[in-house]
């Protein structure tokens, strides 16, 4: 497969991804919400997947960034929306793109904590957390389509 056409799939396949992420912290929010003990298992090895989920689709993304510029392609892809649009994308991706750095760290120090089987502290930790990485996975579909799906950019 060709730079070009990887440029053309890539944003659908990271948004799939970014819903599957989102699907699995679902589930596994669920998981250790209805029994901490039962279900302690379920919950690491589908918090286990979104964690893998999430860095397969930050490197694709990364790809995707890369390949852009190989073929001479803005970097970046600009929002074709107009009016009340502009004003309801632009405040999602601004804490979109923020909120995306500072999940990263925090996904470690909460993964490391259960690791370690410090448990309080990783609830402590996932209490912030979750919803931050939760957010960052939806708003991450959202700016999927309104970039390629809702507001295509103009050919």
């Amino acid at each position: 497969m060709d730079a070009e056409t990887l440029v053309r799939w890539l944003p659908g396949i990271n948004a799939s991804l970014n819903g599957l992420a989102t699907v699995l912290l679902t589930i596994g929010f669920a998981l250790i919400w209805k029994d901490r003990v039962k279900y302690k298992n379920a919950h690491r090895a589908v918090m286990l997947t979104a964690f893998g989920v999430s860095v397969v689709f930050l490197c694709f993304y990364l790809t995707h960034k890369g390949l852009k510029a190989s073929v001479g392609a803005a970097v970046n892809t600009t929002f074709a929306g107009e009016g009340v649009w502009r004003w309801v994308y632009y405040p999602m991706l601004i804490s979109h793109v923020l909120l995306a750095m500072v999940i990263v760290p925090l996904i470690f120090v909460t993964l490391f904590h259960a690791f370690k089987g410090r448990f309080d502290k990783h609830r402590a930790w996932a209490k912030w957390t979750f919803p931050l990485w939760y957010y960052v996975s939806v708003t991450g579909v959202l700016v999927y389509f309104f970039l390629y799906q809702w507001f295509p950019p103009q050919a």
